[in-house]
């Protein structure tokens, strides 16, 4: 079992995606209260929260944001949690949420299957700068 902070929410992300690291570094420019870790899905510490919580990421290929003890999700349901924990303006963002789950997930793979063609990627991971090495697990 992997000891994870109790008060944090952990991002999980595609280290190779340039979208997804832009959003990463987003996320941490909005994160004023300071509530989420993040780690690749490649990494070790990714695969082993993915291993504990018996996702198959070669069927989902999502971010994940798990909240340690409490629960994870998923695709749009992730997206749209992580930007209501910014508070203010963003929790209209959760207008979206009464939306099907079904259709908001279908524009989400639409987006995520053409990630790489539209934004690139990268050989390797993302290596956070030593002034967010702490906001990383790995």
């Amino acid at each position: 079992m992997i000891d994870l902070p109790k008060n944090k929410k952990v991002i999980l992300f595609d280290g190779f995606c340039n979208l997804c690291n832009d959003s990463v570094l987003k996320v941490i420019k909005y994160d004023t209260k300071n509530i989420f870790l993040f780690t690749a899905l490649q990494s070790d510490k990714g695969k082993e929260i993915i291993n504990q919580l018996g996702i198959d990421i070669s069927k989902i290929d999502s971010i994940v944001l798990y909240e340690p003890g409490v629960s994870y999700e998923i695709k749009s349901t992730a997206a749209l949690k992580i930007m209501n924990d910014f508070g203010g303006i963003w929790s209209l963002s959760q207008i979206f949420l009464f939306l099907p789950e079904g259709f908001r997930n279908y524009v989400y793979d639409y987006i995520a299957k053409n990630r790489y063609k539209w934004f690139g990627k990268k050989e390797t991971c993302m290596i956070p700068t030593p002034e967010l090495n702490a906001k990383f697990l790995d």
